[in-house]
């Protein structure tokens, strides 16, 4: 019995594919590359973005056809909005909320396929479920990268976002079990850790005087790093702005484990699309937190969100955008046109920006980032940095990896065995979103 697997979108997903690849090993089902020879096939959607739906039902068109002349189960789970969901019930076999993963054998089993005794998770909820669904152990797709969910769900209802309606509301993880997943990465000789969540730094907020505060758990994490002799790095993503306090800056300032990168979505650079959007932040307040990270921890580099052609979004409007990033000065911008997704409390509203306007604007602050961020990674040259090698680069000859703020770095090697290690770099020319460099040396490898 083989298994293969589709994951879509954020790295939320990518991080709960781990969990379903160990229920699936735990079966005695195999991995398979090739989806053609699979038995079972799963898929973790995306209801966040029309591409990825539109990819769900281009897949299940194919493995549906494939049923007339092969025994095949079809599931899917990850971030599904209802109205998905109700069609979908109509073509895969199983459809599941990921904190039902437990669950997945014996539903499995519904259809012919043996598996050991399930647990029983009758009458949970929500809440509950999650937790069994966090006490899976992930199986890791990388030796040296790996992603630990500390919280599933949002409670802000970004007018434009329908995350809260596919997740559901914020449930933060219990704080000990994710001390106890980064000290076993840490022993094991992980280099990159990314703590995920929709909003990690209103971690614990939802279980005030019984769970720790986000400050607080980097802080924990923060000692595990002083205490060993290993080198590692430990970011975190997505950040909200309303919560993003300054004592957390200070924390990451403390220690050197906790990485000087920051991912701080901005969306708009306009108070009123920014009201617009439910965001509950102004750019005064983001400015502010901008202003700490760049006063406590110079030489951090800050990455962000941006979606053009809002409701309603003026060319006035846009152009603060533009001046936000400028002011800013992005080491990179996740750039997005905006588009309506069912459920959003935007949809409703007219998506009134014409779409050559929204190509307009993408291309635009593009240009805008690239002159940025290319003067940083100009300022970079002549300069050495430590390295994580994370695969060999498309320029033939060459290995590609990233710095602890995580800019591009592509350097002559052809040792592939420098793959998941950190390695000192000189820089020797840069582009707008990437630097090139010479090997130094690699860095004493410990821990």
């Amino acid at each position: 019995m083989k298994y293969h697997l589709v994951t879509l979108g954020c790295q939320m997903n990518q991080s709960d594919s781990e969990r379903v690849k160990r229920v699936l090993d735990g079966m005695g089902a195999q991995w398979t590359d090739n989806e053609s020879e699979a038995n079972i096939i799963g898929i973790l959607a995306c209801s966040v973005r029309q591409k990825a739906i539109d990819k769900v039902y281009s897949k299940i068109a194919l493995w549906n056809k494939r049923k007339a002349s092969q025994n095949l189960i079809t599931f899917i789970s990850g971030c599904i909005l209802p109205a998905d969901k109700t069609k979908f019930l109509k073509l895969f076999d199983i459809v599941f909320a990921m904190r039902e993963l437990p669950q997945l054998p014996q539903m499995l089993s519904q259809y012919g396929i043996t598996t050991p005794a399930g647990l029983e998770r009758d009458n949970l909820n929500p809440k509950e479920e999650i937790n069994f669904f966090w006490q899976v152990k992930p199986k890791y797709n990388s030796a040296f990268e790996a992603f630990i969910p500390i919280q599933n769900g949002c409670d802000k209802f970004c007018s434009f976002c329908a995350v809260p309606y596919t997740r559901g509301r914020e449930v933060s993880r219990p704080s000990h079990e994710i001390i106890d997943e980064v000290k076993n990465l840490v022993e094991k000789g992980y280099k990159s850790i990314t703590l995920l969540g929709q909003n990690v730094n209103s971690y614990g907020l939802d279980k005030k005087g019984e769970e720790i505060t986000f400050a607080q758990l980097l802080d924990e994490i923060g000692q595990i790093g002083a205490a060993s002799n290993h080198r590692f790095w430990v970011y975190f993503t997505s950040p909200h702005p309303r919560d993003m306090s300054r004592e957390v800056i200070e924390v990451i300032a403390r220690y050197d484990c906790l990485a000087k990168q920051i991912h701080l979505p901005i969306q708009s650079g306009d108070d009123k699309v920014l009201i617009k959007m439910n965001r509950k932040h102004s750019v005064k307040k983001y400015r502010e937190s901008v202003d700490a990270i760049r006063e406590l921890i110079p030489q951090a580099t800050l990455f962000t969100d941006i979606i053009v052609g809002f409701s309603g979004e003026t060319e006035e409007q846009f152009q603060n955008t533009r001046k936000a990033l400028k002011e800013f000065q992005y080491n990179m911008a996740y750039i997005a046109m905006y588009s309506k997704r069912p459920g959003a409390a935007s949809y409703s509203w007219p998506d009134d920006v014409d779409l050559k306007i929204k190509k307009e604007r993408l291309a635009l602050l593009s240009e805008d980032l690239g002159e940025v961020s290319g003067a940083y990674n100009e300022a970079m040259v002549g300069q050495v940095f430590p390295v994580l090698v994370r695969d060999t680069d498309r320029k033939s000859g060459y290995l590609s990896g990233q710095t602890e703020g995580k800019i591009t770095v592509r350097f002559e090697s052809d040792n592939r065995t420098l793959i998941g290690q950190i390695v000192d770099v000189k820089i020797t020319s840069a582009s707008n979103f990437s630097v090139e460099g010479e090997l130094v040396e690699v860095a004493a490898k410990v821990g």
